[in-house]
């Protein structure tokens, strides 16, 4: 299974908000990238994602699951844009911030590190694991 990362404006939408909204989780609206788009339309349901908070903060929180494969967005009017629907997992033990991606030798070739502005992203499963090395693995919600 493929691995992701979303990224949200914490002040818009964060990690706690996705939490609220339970099982169900939330429809990751509103990307207007095409290759982020992309990304969404290959993700298959029950692949795992980092949840990272950008702007502020500009660190890997949490876990969130694809509930939901490629639909319509229903924020857009032009049906070119679709996008999944996840709900939150777990947290972090740690969070972890850009500046410590960027340190760490074993990230160097992450999307996060080399192209932050990408809102959806696709995470290596060896990226995954030290991800969750360095955090300390994650607790449940």
């Amino acid at each position: 299974m493929a691995c992701w990362l979303f990224k949200s404006e914490p002040d818009v939408f964060s990690f706690d908000d996705l939490i609220a909204r339970g099982e169900k989780g939330e429809e990751w609206d509103g990307v207007r990238n095409y290759q982020a788009r992309n990304n969404m339309r290959t993700m298959k349901k029950g692949e795992r994602g980092f949840f990272y908070h950008s702007n502020v903060g500009k660190e890997i929180v949490g876990i969130c699951e694809v509930v939901t494969e490629a639909h319509p967005d229903s924020t857009a009017d032009d049906p070119k844009w679709e996008c999944v629907d996840v709900r939150a997992v777990a947290w972090l033990e740690r969070p972890i911030s850009l500046d410590m991606a960027k340190t760490e030798p074993r990230l160097k070739d992450m999307v996060l590190v080399n192209n932050s502005r990408l809102s959806v992203q696709p995470v290596s499963d060896a990226e995954w694991q030290v991800i969750l090395e360095l955090a300390g693995g994650t607790r449940t919600l």
